[in-house]
């Protein structure tokens, strides 16, 4: 694993609890000091115990150094959270206090406020008071509120509390882990897609993320020029001999590629592999080498490749490069996936992004390829659909960028999962790498040859798929399908993807069905999906996703989110609460992007 310091040159950003109290003294502030302090150190405890940094690390929480009764304690603890590096900031406090007088007011950061439901001092007047003073003033935050009264000795955090807590954190932990981040893109537009066509106002106004731009001719400049660590190859190819079978040439004889051609395709895709990576995020040993500009990299915590066509015709294919970095796992040992989108659809990338600062799991990179009904599947297959995919299936497939965490082979409790990579046992790995065989690319869509990762997805995980879009006019908008994976008998799998192109991975995937809207039947999942891309993330997700969405001020266009876990800014109410969607669109558009 490489470490923090190697990988991740910043710090990470901290989050910060803010107790805030009544400031009258001479008896009342008095009174209400150990609560309030203590409500911030029982917050603080919950989130560090529960989340995580990127590298495993538990986060970091900074307390102001008193409780805040007004506006001087307000302003010193925004000097000590600046100094600090906090990016998440949560307000709690039992009792009334001076609304705007104690509230945190950088626009930039992500904010909530949880107001404790006891009767003996009122919490909640200051909850609904600050929050009406944030709305007012466009700095938007999110209100936490127990449903039970509790009695102003107990230091527990309740149940409910604790979720919006945490959903809260971990969606403002991920948008404060973007900003000032990079998106690397390695080439340009790849065949027309849209998603390529990189629109850096969105990156910068959106995420707070600037883009960084290299031409696919530098990769062949540094294989050229031996700009990678010579023992480092070595290691990585022997690994690599070792742990990625080949499997099967599936192209016409005439057009098959020699065993020679094919032994410097892999030394090659290595080669891409180290280069891709350390144009993300550097290396030392490149300085060592006595190439100090290339060491640094480009801060990038997403990139993408845009290989079709003019690399593809040529070299070989990117898809080991982007499956394995994409993946928890290399020659190096078990590590944090890096994200790496196929054709350099930055969207996609975006989308992959999310799902991973949510869940620090790799995530699947797939074309929502194909609705297959139940009656097309039986009149195909002679197989009647049953169980998670009985109202039929999406076929999601691509050429090779599925992390190989996808391959469902990490078990735990007897159950196929996706784990953060400090979870991963060597037996999870090696069961990955076994499930996936490396197919010789298919000359016809890439004449330079390469190799394709090949698995087929274990059924049974909860999964979640996402998309973020750009519109004219409108800007981003979100699309989010949470459902399983799903397993057909394999003669079944065989004949259906047989029709497709049979060396790329497949994940079949049943979203969850509301019985309305986009979500009546599956067939109105693929008929509204807004792209041919999608990023699949481990576990049912969207509740975060729609929470981190609310405060990047990116709409959601469509969902199948239970009502009751949707959680957004208390001043997305105000545009309306009979069609939450209807208001998340106004909201949105009314306050604008985060960083604009």
């Amino acid at each position: 694993m490489m470490t923090k310091g190697a990988r991740w040159k910043q710090d990470f950003p901290k989050i910060g609890i803010r107790p805030t109290i009544d400031g009258r003294r001479k008896g009342v502030r008095e009174s209400l000091e150990d609560m309030t302090m203590n409500l911030a150190k029982a917050v603080s405890s919950l989130l560090s115990e529960s989340l995580r940094y990127p590298d495993g690390s538990p986060v970091e929480c900074v307390i102001a150094d008193t409780c805040i009764g007004g506006v001087a304690e307000a302003a010193a603890c925004a000097d000590k959270f600046a100094k600090a590096g906090v990016g998440v900031s949560i307000t709690v406090t039992p009792c009334w206090c001076y609304g705007t007088e104690t509230m945190d007011m950088d626009p930039a950061v992500p904010k909530a406020v949880w107001g404790f439901n006891g009767t003996e001092r009122p919490g909640a007047v200051y909850l609904a008071a600050v929050l009406s003073a944030h709305a007012q003033k466009g700095l938007p935050a999110f209100g936490i509120y127990g449903r039970d009264v509790q009695d102003l000795n107990d230091p527990s955090i309740p149940e409910d509390v604790q979720e919006k807590l945490l959903r809260f954190a971990r969606a403002g932990m991920a948008t404060a882990l973007m900003k000032g981040r990079s998106y690397l893109s390695i080439g340009s537009v790849s065949m027309g897609i849209a998603g390529s066509m990189i629109d850096p106002d969105f990156f910068q106004e959106y995420l707070g993320m600037r883009n960084e731009y290299v031409d696919m001719s530098e990769i062949t400049r540094r294989v050229e020029e031996e700009i990678y660590d010579p023992e480092e190859y070595q290691l990585a190819l022997a690994w690599v001999k070792e742990n990625c079978k080949e499997g099967p040439d599936n192209n016409p004889a005439n057009i098959q590629t020699s065993r020679e051609k094919k032994d410097k395709d892999w030394e090659m895709v290595v080669k891409m592999t180290q280069i891709v990576r350390d144009l993300m995020v550097g290396n030392k040993r490149l300085e060592e080498l006595g190439f100090a500009e290339e060491a640094l990299g480009h801060n990038a915590i997403v990139s993408g490749f845009q290989g079709q066509r003019q690399w593809t015709d040529h070299f070989p294919n990117g898809d080991f490069h982007e499956a394995i970095l994409n993946s928890s796992f290399d020659w190096n040992g078990i590590r944090a996936p890096y994200l790496v989108a196929t054709e350099n659809d930055s969207l996609n990338g975006v989308s992959m992004l999310f799902g991973h600062l949510l869940t620090n799991t790799a995530q699947i990179f797939a074309d929502v390829r194909t609705y297959w009904s139940p009656d097309a599947v039986q009149r195909v297959t002679g197989h009647e659909l049953a169980g998670l995919g009985q109202n039929g299936l999406l076929h999601l497939i691509n050429s090779g960028p599925a992390a190989l965490d996808g391959t469902g082979e990490q078990m735990e409790d007897g159950k196929p999962v996706m784990k953060p990579f400090w979870e991963i046992t060597e037996e999870d790995m090696n069961n990955c790498l076994q499930a996936t065989s490396w197919r010789p690319a298919a000359v016809e869509y890439f004449r330079g040859g390469g190799f394709s990762s090949d698995f087929l997805t274990r059924g049974g995980m909860p999964v979640t798929m996402s998309r973020l879009n750009l519109v004219k006019g409108l800007g981003p908008v979100l699309q989010i399908a949470e459902g399983y994976t799903v397993e057909l008998p394999e003669e079944v799998h065989d004949k259906l993807d047989k029709r497709t192109d049979p060396t790329w991975p497949t994940t079949w995937f049943a979203p969850n069905l509301t019985g309305e809207g986009a979500f009546k039947d599956v067939y109105s999942v693929m008929d509204n999906w807004g792209a041919n891309h999608g990023a699949i993330s481990y576990g049912h997700i969207g509740a975060d996703l729609i929470t981190l969405a609310s405060i990047l001020r990116i709409p959601v266009s469509m969902h199948n989110v239970a009502e009751e876990q949707i959680f957004r800014p208390r001043a997305w109410g105000l545009f309306g609460t009979k069609d939450p969607e209807a208001a998340d669109y106004r909201a949105c558009q009314n306050f604008g992007p985060i960083y604009k």
